[in-house]
C-alpha cells in the first residue's frame, strides 16, 4: 500500500502563490508518474500537472507559465509551486502516482487551495 500525504494548501489573495508538497511512503515499487489534479465545487477532477519519470512534465493550458511542477526522486516527493494565482484556481488539490503507465492511480486525501480577496 502506499500513503500520499500534502500540505501546502490555504487561502491566498490573488496575485499571490502558494506550493503545495506531497510524499510518498509505504509500498513503493516504482513510480511512473506523480502529480497533481483539482476538483472545484460542481465540477469534475482534472489534471493539474503531472511529472513522468522520464522527467518530462504535463500541465493544463490554463496553468502553463504559472505553475511549475518539481519531483525529489530521493524523497519520493512531489512539489507544485503555484504563482499569480487566480480566483479559478480556487480548489481541493489531490496528489497522484501511477506505479506504472497503465496501473491504478493512488491518491492523496486533497488539500484545499483557495484564491480570494
Amino acid at each position: 500500500q502506499v500513503q500520499l500525504v500534502e500540505s501546502g494548501g490555504g487561502l491566498v489573495q490573488p496575485g499571490g502563490s502558494l506550493r503545495l508538497s506531497c510524499a510518498a511512503s509505504g509500498s513503493i515499487v516504482s513510480i511512473y508518474s506523480m502529480g497533481w489534479y483539482r476538483q472545484a465545487p460542481g465540477k469534475q477532477r482534472d489534471l493539474v500537472a503531472a511529472v513522468i519519470s522520464d522527467g518530462s512534465t504535463n500541465y493544463a493550458d490554463s496553468v502553463k507559465g504559472r505553475f511549475t511542477i518539481s519531483r525529489d526522486n530521493a524523497k519520493n516527493t512531489v512539489y507544485l509551486q503555484m504563482n499569480s494565482l487566480k480566483p479559478e484556481d480556487t480548489a481541493v488539490y489531490y496528489c497522484h502516482l501511477k506505479p506504472y503507465r497503465f496501473s491504478v492511480a493512488y491518491w492523496g486525501q486533497g488539500t484545499q487551495v483557495t484564491v480570494s480577496s
